[in-house]
C-alpha cells in the first residue's frame, strides 16, 4: 500500500472528496474522526483569493484535526492560478493543492474552468505547469471522464496531467454532461491507472463501504473518494478501512448514530457561532435523519431548526422513538 504523495494517505485508501456548501471544516474534522484518510476543503475560487475575499478565505481555515487535507482550488489562468496556489498555502497550510478539472457546473464550466478545461488541453497543461512552478507541495489533478459520450479523454487528459508536474490524479467515472447521474464507469478509471505512472484516486459512486472496496479492486486504482457516500453517514470510512483490511464494517447504532450527528453540530455552532451554523447545519441533519427508519416524522422539525437548543430536543425525542439504522 503506497501513499499518493509524500505524506498522504499512508496505509488508508479512502478520501473525503470536495463537496461545495459541504466539505467544511466541521464536516472535514468529523471524517477524519471516523476514518478518513484524507480530506478535501470545498473547492476555492483562486481569483477570489487573489481579490482577498475573506468569505473565500474562510473556507480554508484549516484546524490539525483535518490533516491531512488537500486545499481545491478552480480557475483557468495560469498566473491566477499559480497566485491562488500560493495564497491557498498561506491561508491553510495544507498539505498538497488539488486543481479541480471535473466540476460540471454551468456556472464554473460557463467561465471555461472545472471540466471546460477538459475540452482545452493545452490551456489545462498550461494552468498545471503554473501550480506546479508556484508551490513546492503535492500536486493533484481532479476531471472525469471527458466532456460527454462524444469526447472521453481522460487517458489522454491523465497523461498530460503527469506530464506538466501533476503528482497524483483523481478521476471521476461520469462525464461533464451526466453530471451526477447514470452510472460512473470504472473502466474509465482503470484505463488511466494503467495509462500513467503516477497514483490515481477512484471518484464516482462511491456510496457503500463494499462499494468502494469493489471500486478499488475493479479500477487497480491507489485510492477511492467518498462524497455523497458520507453524506449523513461519516462512518462510511471506519467501514471500507474495516472491509480493505479484512474485517467487517462496524455497526452503527442509532445512539451512536445521533451521538456523532450531535457532535457535528456542535462543532458547526463552536466554528462559526449559532446564528450562521444552525441554518447552514439543516441539510446535514436531514441526510443524517434520512439514513435512520423511521426519522421521517422529525425531518419537518428538523428543516425548520433555528437553534442549537432545538436541534438537541429533537434528538432527544429521536432517542426515544428508538428508530434504527438503515443497513
Amino acid at each position: 500500500m503506497i501513499a499518493l504523495a509524500p505524506g498522504l494517505c499512508a496505509g488508508n485508501r479512502f478520501v473525503l472528496g470536495p463537496m461545495a456548501g459541504v466539505t467544511d471544516a466541521a464536516f472535514r474534522t468529523i471524517c477524519m474522526e471516523q476514518g478518513a484518510g484524507l480530506c478535501y476543503t470545498e473547492m476555492v475560487s483562486a481569483k477570489a483569493l487573489t481579490y482577498r475575499d475573506k468569505k473565500t478565505a474562510s473556507l480554508l481555515d484549516v484546524t490539525p484535526a483535518q490533516r491531512p487535507v488537500i486545499a481545491q482550488i478552480f480557475g483557468s489562468e495560469p498566473g491566477v492560478m499559480a497566485e491562488g496556489a500560493r495564497l491557498a498555502l498561506e491561508l491553510s497550510g495544507a498539505d498538497g493543492i488539488d486543481i479541480n478539472m471535473g466540476c460540471p457546473m454551468p456556472k464554473i464550466t460557463g467561465n471555461g474552468e472545472g471540466s471546460a478545461l477538459m475540452l482545452d488541453p493545452v490551456r489545462a497543461s498550461r494552468v498545471i505547469e503554473a501550480v506546479r512552478k508556484a508551490v513546492d507541495v503535492p500536486l493533484s489533478v481532479k476531471f472525469r471522464a471527458g466532456w460527454d459520450e462524444e469526447h472521453q479523454n481522460a487517458v489522454e487528459f491523465a497523461r498530460m496531467a503527469q506530464q506538466s508536474g501533476a503528482d497524483f490524479l483523481c478521476v471521476h467515472g461520469r462525464t461533464r454532461s451526466q453530471f451526477y447521474s447514470g452510472r460512473s464507469d470504472p473502466a474509465v478509471i482503470a484505463a488511466v491507472k494503467a495509462a500513467v505512472t503516477v497514483p490515481v484516486i477512484a471518484s464516482g459512486d462511491a456510496l457503500s463501504p463494499q462499494g468502494c472496496v469493489d471500486l478499488l479492486r475493479s479500477t487497480g486504482a491507489d485510492a477511492v473518494m467518498v462524497a455523497r457516500g458520507a453524506q449523513g453517514a461519516p462512518w462510511i470510512f471506519a467501514g471500507c478501512l474495516a472491509l480493505d483490511r479484512g474485517g467487517a464494517p462496524p455497526i452503527v447504532t442509532a445512539e451512536e448514530h445521533v451521538g456523532i450527528m450531535r457532535r457535528h453540530v456542535r462543532l458547526v455552532c463552536s466554528l462559526k457561532g449559532e446564528a450562521r451554523g444552525m441554518p447552514e447545519i439543516r441539510k446535514h441533519a436531514l441526510w443524517y435523519l434520512g439514513r435512520l427508519r423511521g426519522g421521517k416524522p422529525f425531518k419537518a422539525q428538523m428543516a425548520q431548526v433555528t437553534t442549537l437548543r432545538q436541534f438537541e430536543e429533537i434528538c432527544d425525542g429521536l432517542m426515544q422513538a428508538r428508530l434504527q439504522v438503515k443497513t
